[in-house]
């Protein structure tokens, strides 16, 4: 039984453990220069899905293909271990939710059982990762969550800390209600959806006037029990305006578009006029002393709303600094879970964000409502839970990335991006408007802020170092303390002041964890230097676009704030998969692939083609089923069976490299080996640039000609018995071009590159060099020539195509006129492969149509029409009457002079060749053919026999003979048909791997029906 290719896989894998070849071509590599690869890290307690596919072969053939160009790449794994997606699992896991009921359960206990569920899906990940044949290190991998990598980021940490760039504030931060805990504005950056709200307009009564209004607008109606403030523009225009028995002041740019065309204007006033006017507020349960007023803001803009904006301080940021910079008061009205307070009463405890239709009522209810509409925006969600975000003011910790903005954006400039608009466009954006890093996270499962504050006299430590964690501890900390809450928590030191340190409860933004990865893999600065020194920078670091958010910027930020140094000299951002419509995959949509699915139908080397050759890593995939199998079949298959073929014949003929080595000399050997040295030399170009699309492309196109062209047309040489020298130099044309094509798709197609690699050299391909071009072996002019030969047989095929005619069916004439190239001289030598490959008796070149066909030229309407304006009918009229000498020169040369001399060009008009009766014609980009159609008695009776011979190998290949194996052949026809037969024995003879033919019945005759002639046949052996 045929060996799956799933199998093949499997048992190339198991080899490779079994020699260690992955940790071989590491170790032989040792003393070389080193290319630096970074491995970011996975969540553990997640399924790998089709990104990760894209991601981890992208990553693996970088490190292949620089491991063979002889660098030494080290591929060390990790895992994001830390942060709420663990949290998430394990209360879903214990039916429990929030930080009330997590306190509750025990918070020892909730970490030891996010300890056990990090590595929840670790044996999947690892099948996954072995599967498709991403090499890296998973059995000593960096683990976020060790005591070892926790020291290292607490090194760093304590680093950023000295410079007085880790710091406690109170601002307003990206918060979510669900998770309970704010999120840094990379993260808020990842998960914005479009949602439809509602806004409204608000009337906000001025104190002392009756029926006076100010119209503020909002689309966050639930902050309206939040208000302290209105804020106008001081050098806004606005307007007081009568609207029935009502007066209301609105900006002057918007008056129109708020009140309508029924209003009348009573005064104009500038903003700063209305600063300090009194109003009452939407909602009188929060009470406080400064505040209700009107004051100035400059963000206040004219181009939406009414031109007055709503101020609740507690959730907005600009809200927040324009409420202390007019010294107002500050409240709080929303809770940690986003839920309304109880001074609120008629709606606390519920989610504020499923309450702006309830308080649009309220204010309808009170005579307050001027206005409501839906809109539709994008907002904010959390990235881990999926919950939609508030703005929150609360304390919180913070690393002044604003203070190396400079040298972060200088860092990046030296990055080299692909693609490359990322580093000044989605990224560079980022950087230019990056805000301070909320590095603190009110949760359990991370590693500790490692920041003790005096509860005296508020003095500051960050110990960078479990010994000095030891050191200024209060009391004795065990052997196998561990870096985590709640053990950290209940670590004390002894303030100067004589006060008592308490360490701040927060545990740090993973992102940090992630981003401190290039020092913490190591344990660096404790130990493994002089690794980490040969380590860093990466040459190349490597996943998708979102990461431009994330891993990228926290990398880049982490180095900069402690090394002053970009961890990278290159990104490579990867584009999304999408399903076959251009649609993200997700469950709900049923268009999820999984890649080990992929893998057991298709095999590894058919998904990671299928990723690389569809399109450029960086642009988004349309992806399916489909393109995975045809990368199978027209690819990886395509190099099985050509190392098939020769593998059969070889065995057959006991061909020895060492012993029958013969140097190509026929045309046929020595173009395939100049295609060979050429395609080693493109592709390494492509690849060096990062071009990994452009490579598999070319390989693709070069496996097809070796397949079929090449083997096509020279098998016969391997069927000749005996091993003569041209035997000898087929065997080893195709030997060589194997091997270095293994070499050469190694990187791409691991699985299959190893087969046939080591079933013909006898040593893992991983282990060989990448291939050099001989340029001595290119001969740039035979491939040119040979190139113009497979559009010539091409358009060809789909002239007979188009005629109807098969393939069997011999023709007496195919003319082959040059349209853009005059090399007719040149390609007559191969008119004995162009006749053989098309079917005909004889090949004819041309420059001229020779009255076979005639050419008609159209003006182009699009562009003649505008061009010519009202001569275009005169200009028509000339161009009718161009003789055929004056057609053949405008299109020699493109262009021509009517009689007027009006100048035509060539995309002035449509070309259109028509061919006489009795030939098809065809059009290439540098010929014209054309097929002579017309049929003889001898051209029939020709393709009869070819007929008769293809369905005799047919019958052949399903009764199971050798293709090497000569058999009997009894044919019971009619007289007729066997002297047409005896006619073309030559055919016969040559088709077919015969002892004897005899034209007699046989019992057990297949019955055929060629070409309407019935015959029986019987093969026997």
């Amino acid at each position: 039984m045929k060996e799956k290719v799933v199998e093949q896989e499997r048992r190339l894998r198991k080899r490779w453990t079994k020699e260690g070849t992955f940790q071989k071509s590491v170790a032989n590599r040792e003393g070389h220069k080193t290319f630096v690869f970074y491995e970011g890290p996975p969540t553990a307690n997640g399924l790998p899905h089709a990104g990760h596919a894209l991601g981890r072969t992208v990553k693996d053939f970088i490190a292949r293909y620089k491991t063979m160009r002889g660098y030494q790449v080290l591929r060390k794994a990790g895992w994001d271990t830390h942060g709420l997606p663990v949290e998430l699992e394990v209360e879903k896991q214990l039916n429990i939710r929030g930080k009330d009921e997590i306190e509750a359960y025990g918070v020892e206990n909730f970490i030891r059982k996010c300890k056990e569920s990090v590595f929840s899906y670790e044996r999947e990940w690892r099948q996954f990762t072995e599967a498709l044949g991403y090499w890296v290190d998973m059995d000593d991998p960096y683990i976020t969550l060790t005591n070892d990598y926790i020291e290292s980021v607490w090194h760093i940490l304590a680093a950023i800390h000295k410079k007085g760039l880790l710091y406690k504030g109170h601002r307003v931060v990206p918060y979510c209600p669900h998770c309970e805990t704010s999120l840094s504005s990379h993260e808020v950056a990842q998960g914005y959806k479009q949602v439809m709200d509602l806004s409204a307009t608000a009337k906000f009564p001025i104190k002392g006037r009756e029926n006076h209004y100010l119209l503020g607008w909002t689309t966050t109606p639930w902050t309206l029990p939040g208000n302290v403030a209105i804020a106008v523009h001081p050098e806004q225009e606005y307007v007081q305006a009568r609207k029935g028995n009502d007066v209301y002041i609105v900006a002057a740019a918007r008056a129109k578009a708020v009140l309508g065309n029924d209003f009348d204007v009573q005064k104009r006033i500038l903003g700063e006029e209305l600063v300090g006017t009194a109003y009452e507020a939407p909602f009188a349960e929060a009470e406080i002393e400064k505040g209700h007023q009107v004051i100035a803001a400059s963000f206040v803009t004219e181009e939406s709303g009414t031109g007055l904006v709503h101020i609740a301080p507690g959730y907005g940021e600009e809200d927040y600094n324009a409420v202390l910079e007019n010294g107002l008061d500050f409240i709080h009205v929303v809770d940690e879970k986003g839920r309304y307070k109880q001074e609120f009463g008629p709606l606390a405890g519920r989610f504020v964000k499923d309450a702006d239709v309830d308080i649009i009522k309220m204010l309808a209810a009170k005579g307050r409502l001027y206005a409501k509409e839906k809109y539709e925006h994008s907002y904010p969600h959390c990235w881990r839970c999926d919950s939609p975000l508030l703005y929150y003011a609360m304390e919180g910790w913070f690393i002044r990335t604003t203070a190396v903005k400079e040298q972060m954006q200088a860092n990046n400039q030296g990055v080299e991006w692909y693609p490359g608009h990322i580093k000044d466009g989605r990224f560079g954006h980022f950087l230019e408007n990056m805000v301070d890093w909320n590095i603190g996270r009110n949760r359990f499962w991370g590693t500790p802020l490692n920041v003790w504050v005096c509860q005296t006299c508020g003095r500051e430590k960050a110990p960078g170092s479990l010994q000095e964690l030891r050191q200024w501890a209060i009391t004795e900390l065990g052997e196998g303390f561990e870096l985590h809450k709640p053990y950290v928590d209940d670590v004390q030191f002894a303030c100067t002041c004589g006060g008592q340190m308490e360490r701040t409860k927060k545990v740090i933004d993973v992102w940090f964890d992630s981003g401190a990865m290039p020092f913490a893999q190591y344990h660096y600065p404790f130990e493994n230097q002089d690794c980490y020194h040969k380590q860093f920078p990466a040459d190349v670091v490597i996943e998708g676009v979102d990461q431009t958010r994330g891993w990228f910027y926290s990398l880049l930020a982490v180095s900069t704030l402690y090394k002053g140094v970009a961890p990278y000299k290159r990104v490579l951002s990867l584009g999304h998969i999408l399903d076959e419509h251009g649609q993200k995959m997700s469950k709900s949509k049923g268009n999820v692939l999984h890649p080990l699915e992929l893998i057991e139908e298709y095999g590894a080397d058919a998904l990671r083609w299928a990723l690389l050759a569809d399109s450029a890593p960086w642009h988004n995939k349309r992806f399916s089923k489909q393109t995975v199998s045809q990368a199978k079949s027209k690819v990886i298959d395509t190099l099985r069976h050509a190392h098939a073929f020769f593998n059969l014949y070889a065995e057959i003929d006991g061909f020895d490299p060492d012993k029958h080595w013969c140097k190509a000399d026929s045309l046929l050997d020595c173009w395939i080996v100049s295609r060979l040295h050429s395609l080693i030399k493109e592709v390494t170009c492509s690849l060096e640039t990062y071009d990994l699309t452009k490579g598999a492309r070319l390989t693709a196109t070069f496996l097809d000609e070796m397949s079929n062209w090449y083997i096509r047309r020279t098998r016969q040489r391997f069927w000749a018995s005996g091993m003569n020298e041209d035997k000898k130099a087929a065997y080893s044309t195709l030997y060589h071009v194997l091997t270095k094509t293994a070499q050469l798709i190694a990187p791409f197609a691991p699985f299959v590159a190893d087969e046939v690699y080591s079933e013909l050299k006898g040593d893992s391909v991983h282990l060989s060099d990448y291939p050099q071009a001989d340029d001595s072996l290119i001969d740039q002019e035979m491939e040119d020539e040979m190139a113009w030969v497979l559009q010539i047989v091409e358009r060809a095929r789909f002239a007979r195509n188009k005629a109807a005619l098969k393939t069997k069916q011999p023709l007496q004439t195919l003319v082959v006129m040059e349209t853009s190239v005059s090399v007719s001289p040149k390609l007559e030598k191969y008119g004995p492969i162009i006749q053989e490959e098309t079917n005909v008796k004889e090949v004819v070149f041309h420059k001229q149509t020779s009255g076979l066909m005639s050419i008609h030229l159209n003006l182009n309407f699009a562009v003649a029409g505008p061009k010519f304006g009202k001569n275009i009918a005169f200009v028509k009229q000339q161009l009718d009457r161009l003789t055929d000498a004056e057609k053949a020169r405008f299109l020699e040369k493109g262009e021509c002079r009517l009689q007027d001399g009006t100048l035509l060009e060539h995309g002035d008009v449509h070309i259109e060749r028509r061919a006489q009766e009795g030939y098809v014609l065809a059009e290439g980009n540098d010929f014209t053919v054309l097929l002579d159609t017309r049929m003889t008695t001898e051209l029939l009776e020709e393709g009869f026999v070819r007929e008769l011979v293809r369905a005799v190998q047919a019958y052949r290949k399903e009764l199971g003979f050798s293709v090497n194996q000569r058999i009997d052949l009894y044919l019971d026809v009619q007289p007729p048909e066997q002297a047409i037969l005896e006619k073309f024995k030559g055919l016969l003879d040559k088709g077919i791997v015969l002892r004897q033919v005899y034209f007699e019945s046989k019992e057990g005759m297949k019955p055929l029906d060629v070409e309407g002639r019935p015959i029986g046949l019987y093969i026997g052996s």
